[in-house]
């Protein structure tokens, strides 16, 4: 099953001019559109209850936005920013963690429900409602080439692994309080989950679901992600203001980079422009996103959103 992302080398096809951020505001119910080039706001949408996480189509063109407070996704056209369709889930709610296939399925998690939910792309039916096994499946991260996702598990301190093919939780993997964050390195080998109560990373073998290593981290992890070339893990420690640096290879703590310093910010959702030249940071309390530049760590502007904005996705779709 090919589940890779195909942003990276549609950033190559297109003008370096089309690249729009799309962030979930959930404090007012809205999404934002943004030039990437200029930082202005193209578009801001209204959306269902508490858009969080955003997906993109894998041409780019559409984003897909949970509606945590319901159970339903927004979907949106890039481009104009218009919302095209709303899906709904049900019985499936609180959907959460988000991530839009290579082969054009969706897979969303639902929290209330306690569901990894499969979803078509082109038409929002539920293909399939898969059980976690487990309490607070918020994040989600997939295999870039076996048929195995796995969900972040905040109330039970865990990461469920899910075999895509039968349908079906096939293991669960302790990860300390508040499991939030979860990512997987590009070839696929190590499964890092950050756990935002207890301060730390574990990291798992995905040949054998093993234990590879356990990290300690800053204050409040509740986000990680993984650098496009595979070589640093990288958290968002919400109660510091800053991005925490690690090796994959080893582990080791590398840096942190200070982006506000500041636990007032909010800082939450991390994501990585596909060529690694940026990130993207989300500060829900000051309503912004800090662009980070990488690996140099500079903070190069801080882009206005909507009301506590939170989900990211990136597009090299231009807004209009």
């Amino acid at each position: 099953m090919r589940t890779i992302f195909t942003a990276a080398l549609l950033i190559a096809a297109l003008p370096a001019s089309a690249e729009t951020l799309i962030v979930g505001n959930k404090g007012e119910n809205t999404v934002s559109f943004v030039d990437l080039v200029s930082g202005r706001e193209q578009a801001r949408s209204a959306s269902g209850a508490q858009p969080h996480e955003v997906a993109l189509s894998p041409d780019g063109a559409r984003a897909a936005v949970v509606n945590y407070g319901a159970a339903a996704i927004d979907v949106y056209g890039v481009a104009d920013g218009k919302r095209l369709a709303t899906w709904d889930i049900a019985p499936n709610s609180r959907p959460h963690g988000l991530i839009w296939l290579a082969d054009g399925r969706l897979l969303a998690t639902a929290e209330a429900s306690k569901t990894l939910v499969v979803i078509d792309g082109a038409d929002g039916r539920v293909l399939q409602s898969i059980a976690t096994e487990a309490d607070g499946s918020h994040m989600v991260a997939v295999h870039p080439t076996r048929p195995r996702a796995y969900t972040a598990n905040m109330k039970s301190g865990n990461a469920s692994v899910i075999d895509l093919e039968s349908g079906r939780t096939v293991a669960h993997l302790p990860a300390g309080r508040e499991a939030e964050g979860i990512a997987i390195t590009p070839d696929g080998t190590q499964l890092w989950i950050s756990s935002r109560g207890s301060n730390e990373i574990h990291v798992y073998d995905t040949a054998t679901d093993t234990l590879v290593r356990r990290i300690e981290t800053g204050p409040f992890p509740l986000r990680i992600a993984i650098s496009p070339d595979g070589k640093h893990a990288v958290t968002s420690e919400l109660q510091a203001g800053a991005l925490g640096v690690y090796s994959v290879e080893t582990g080791t703590l590398e840096r942190s980079i200070p982006v506000s310093g500041k636990a007032e910010a909010m800082q939450v959702t991390i994501l990585f422009r596909p060529d690694g030249e940026r990130l993207y940071v989300a500060e829900t309390g000051t309503n912004t996103v800090a662009e980070v530049e990488w690996p140099s760590g500079k903070v190069l502007r801080r882009i206005p959103a909507g009301e506590d904005g939170d989900g990211l996705g990136w597009s090299p779709v231009g807004a209009e």
